[in-house]
Protein backbone atom coordinates (compact mmCIF):
# COMPACT_ATOMS: atom_id res chain seq x y z
CA UNK A 1 0.00 0.00 0.00
CA UNK A 2 2.89 2.29 1.19
CA UNK A 3 4.30 1.84 -2.33
CA UNK A 4 1.22 2.92 -4.43
CA UNK A 5 0.81 5.99 -2.38
CA UNK A 6 4.60 6.89 -3.49
CA UNK A 7 3.83 6.43 -6.95
CA UNK A 8 0.63 8.38 -7.03
CA UNK A 9 2.40 10.97 -5.41
CA UNK A 10 5.42 10.97 -8.08
CA UNK A 11 2.83 10.89 -10.91
CA UNK A 12 1.01 13.99 -9.44
CA UNK A 13 4.45 16.46 -9.18
CA UNK A 14 3.84 18.85 -11.64
CA UNK A 15 6.89 19.33 -14.13
CA UNK A 16 8.29 16.07 -13.03
CA UNK A 17 10.53 16.50 -16.25
CA UNK A 18 12.15 19.62 -14.50
CA UNK A 19 13.23 17.51 -11.68
CA UNK A 20 14.66 14.94 -14.06
CA UNK A 21 17.00 16.86 -15.34
CA UNK A 22 17.95 18.86 -12.23
CA UNK A 23 18.70 15.05 -10.75
CA UNK A 24 20.71 14.33 -14.14
CA UNK A 25 22.31 17.54 -14.15
CA UNK A 26 23.64 16.80 -10.42
CA UNK A 27 24.34 13.45 -11.26
CA UNK A 28 26.95 14.69 -13.82
CA UNK A 29 28.34 16.85 -12.24
CA UNK A 30 28.89 14.95 -9.14
CA UNK A 31 30.19 11.88 -11.66
CA UNK A 32 32.79 14.14 -13.24
CA UNK A 33 34.11 15.99 -9.95
CA UNK A 34 34.84 11.94 -8.87
CA UNK A 35 36.26 10.54 -12.11
CA UNK A 36 38.72 13.61 -11.73
CA UNK A 37 39.26 12.82 -7.86
CA UNK A 38 40.19 9.72 -8.77
CA UNK A 39 42.43 9.92 -11.87
CA UNK A 40 44.09 12.02 -10.12
CA UNK A 41 44.88 10.08 -7.15
CA UNK A 42 45.74 7.11 -9.74
CA UNK A 43 48.42 10.17 -11.23
CA UNK A 44 49.70 10.69 -7.65
CA UNK A 45 50.18 6.75 -6.98
CA UNK A 46 52.17 6.43 -10.37
CA UNK A 47 54.17 9.49 -9.49
CA UNK A 48 55.02 8.28 -6.05
CA UNK A 49 56.14 4.82 -7.32
CA UNK A 50 58.32 6.48 -9.65
CA UNK A 51 60.38 7.96 -6.57
CA UNK A 52 60.21 4.75 -4.85
CA UNK A 53 61.78 2.74 -8.00
CA UNK A 54 64.27 5.61 -8.19
CA UNK A 55 64.93 5.25 -4.92
CA UNK A 56 65.81 1.31 -5.10
CA UNK A 57 62.61 -0.26 -3.57
CA UNK A 58 62.64 -3.43 -5.65
CA UNK A 59 58.88 -4.23 -5.35
CA UNK A 60 58.19 -0.69 -6.65
CA UNK A 61 60.49 -1.24 -9.52
CA UNK A 62 58.63 -4.42 -10.38
CA UNK A 63 55.76 -2.97 -10.29
CA UNK A 64 56.51 -0.36 -12.13
CA UNK A 65 58.07 -2.98 -15.14
CA UNK A 66 54.79 -4.38 -15.00
CA UNK A 67 52.74 -1.68 -15.56
CA UNK A 68 55.46 -0.23 -18.88
CA UNK A 69 54.88 -3.50 -19.96
CA UNK A 70 51.18 -4.10 -19.71
CA UNK A 71 50.20 -0.24 -20.45
CA UNK A 72 48.60 -0.10 -17.26
CA UNK A 73 48.18 3.80 -16.28
CA UNK A 74 51.28 4.66 -18.02
CA UNK A 75 51.96 4.73 -21.65
CA UNK A 76 53.22 0.93 -22.62
CA UNK A 77 56.90 0.92 -23.23
CA UNK A 78 59.31 -2.01 -23.87
CA UNK A 79 62.64 0.08 -23.02
CA UNK A 80 61.19 1.23 -20.09
CA UNK A 81 60.09 -2.03 -18.62
CA UNK A 82 62.78 -3.84 -19.47
CA UNK A 83 64.85 -0.84 -17.65
CA UNK A 84 62.82 -1.38 -14.42
CA UNK A 85 62.82 -5.75 -14.43
CA UNK A 86 67.00 -5.05 -15.08
CA UNK A 87 67.04 -2.56 -11.95
CA UNK A 88 64.82 -5.01 -9.33
CA UNK A 89 66.61 -8.22 -11.02
CA UNK A 90 70.00 -6.17 -10.13
CA UNK A 91 68.59 -5.36 -6.85
CA UNK A 92 68.25 -8.94 -5.68
CA UNK A 93 64.35 -9.84 -6.85
CA UNK A 94 64.40 -13.03 -8.22
CA UNK A 95 60.36 -12.84 -9.25
CA UNK A 96 61.86 -10.02 -11.30
CA UNK A 97 64.60 -11.88 -12.77
CA UNK A 98 61.75 -15.00 -14.27
CA UNK A 99 60.07 -11.66 -15.56
CA UNK A 100 63.16 -10.15 -17.25
CA UNK A 101 63.81 -13.87 -18.99
CA UNK A 102 60.26 -14.30 -20.00
CA UNK A 103 59.82 -10.77 -21.44
CA UNK A 104 63.70 -11.07 -23.55
CA UNK A 105 61.77 -14.58 -24.88
CA UNK A 106 58.64 -13.18 -25.90
CA UNK A 107 60.57 -9.85 -27.33
CA UNK A 108 63.13 -12.06 -29.13
CA UNK A 109 59.85 -14.15 -30.73
CA UNK A 110 57.19 -11.62 -31.53
CA UNK A 111 59.35 -8.36 -31.74
CA UNK A 112 56.73 -6.80 -28.94
CA UNK A 113 56.38 -7.07 -25.47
Amino acid sequence: MEFKKYIDMIVSIENIELYAIVFLIVFIIWYILNTKKYYHGQKRKIKNLHRFARDGEREAQADLAKRYQKGKQVKKSCQKAAFWYQKAAFSGDEKAKGHLEKFFEKYNRKGKC
